[in-house]
């Protein structure tokens, strides 16, 4: 649904003046052909000085994304920081204003899943916000003057399906009809695509690459001889904003750093105690859990947890083509630790007054158009 900064819905590029016109002409607004900013770009304008708000919806970023010192500095740096969600999140401990965000309990619409496949969602409580999420992104579009005007989520569906080849064919009467479809769906494949690339691949035969491997910048060395990989585990999803107020947290309710018999030894770290884990970006403590599931000069945790914030200690370091972070290589030592003391270098604290007086003005005039 064009995510990515330099694309439009159904991926196709912003700079294709065909594809954009398009959207022009459906929207009323002239849209700039150049890509814009991917998050770690972002922090690093608003750091510069030149990027100056961000609205947050569904993610916890001061959390999940690397180097939280850095993420943290850059959203301090802004002038407006909004975010919207179910739970006051770390994010929001920096926000000028926070916006309830709506259940799919309490929202009609559509979720499609990684087989591309559409499936209906039907609102079955009045939202506690008092709006679907749809609906306060339409009453902030109207406040800064621009009319957008839907009634329902089938008139969006709608607009992606005019907009969208692959979506052409899809509405909410036929999801209604048939229980769900997987795009693409439109003329060519009306009831949907089950299986793609049958019996061959859309651009004809596989179209291959050569490009030069640029290894990582991070090295282990003297100072951090070992290398940190993080990752999730089953029952806590992500940051844990959702999984974390559950029962899940019987089954995991600390972050563990797991560490190798033999280095665990060297260093003098018993199992189940704390762990003092540094890098060249932050520091922080978890539990220590002794296991060989991990290689020797291997350690690793989860990251679903802001008491350890394991991303304090992840680099900002990440791909020179599609700027994803180096969540899997990140040079650490580890020590034994006398007692917890969590994060260092993130310090999260609720702004006192809003700060932002234009948004608090649309604030009003949302009110005053509901």
């Amino acid at each position: 649904m064009g995510s990515f900064p330099h694309e439009l819905p159904g991926y196709r590029h912003v700079s294709n003046d065909a594809v954009r016109k398009s959207f022009e002409a459906d929207w009323g607004v002239t849209l700039d052909p150049e890509p814009g900013l991917r998050i770690p770009n972002m922090i690093d304008a608003a750091l510069e000085g030149t990027f100056k708000g961000i609205y947050i919806e569904g993610e916890d970023i001061a959390q999940s994304d690397p180097d939280c010192q850095h993420i943290v500095a850059g959203l301090a740096a802004m002038e407006c920081v909004v975010v919207q969600d179910l739970f006051l999140n770390e994010t929001a401990r920096y926000a000028h204003v926070f916006l309830p965000g709506s259940t799919f309990l309490e929202k009609d619409g559509t979720f499609t899943n990684a087989e591309r496949r559409i499936q209906r969602v039907r609102r079955v409580m009045t939202p506690k916000g008092g709006y679907q999420d749809w609906e306060v992104t339409q009453l902030l579009a109207r406040a800064m003057g621009h009319d957008m005007h839907y009634t329902h989520p089938s008139e969006i569906m709608d607009e992606i399906a005019r907009l969208t080849p692959a979506f052409a064919g899809v509405s909410y009467e036929k999801l209604d009809r048939l229980g769900s479809v997987q795009w693409p769906c439109n003329e060519a494949v009306p009831q949907g695509t089950p299986v793609m690339h049958v019996p061959g691949f859309v651009r004809g035969k596989g179209r291959f690459f050569v490009t030069e491997y640029v290894p990582t910048d991070e090295r282990v060395g003297p100072r951090f001889p070992l290398l940190l990989t993080t990752g999730r585990i089953l029952s806590q999803y992500n940051v844990g904003t959702q999984t974390r107020r559950t029962s899940n947290v019987d089954w995991h309710s600390e972050d563990l750093l797991e560490v190798h018999p033999q280095d665990a030894e060297e260093r003098g770290i018993g199992d189940g105690g704390w762990v003092k884990l540094e890098s060249r970006s932050g520091t922080t403590t978890l539990r220590a859990k002794i296991t060989e599931r991990v290689a020797p000069g291997v350690v690793y945790t989860t990251f679903h947890h802001p008491e350890s914030m394991a991303n304090v200690v992840t680099t900002d370091y990440s791909d020179w083509a599609t700027d994803c972070p180096e969540y899997k290589v990140t040079a650490v030592r580890i020590s034994p630790a006398g007692i917890p003391t969590g994060a260092h270098g993130v310090t999260p604290i609720f702004k006192s007054s809003l700060g932002c007086e234009e948004l608090s003005d649309l604030v009003c005039q949302i009110d005053q158009l509901a």
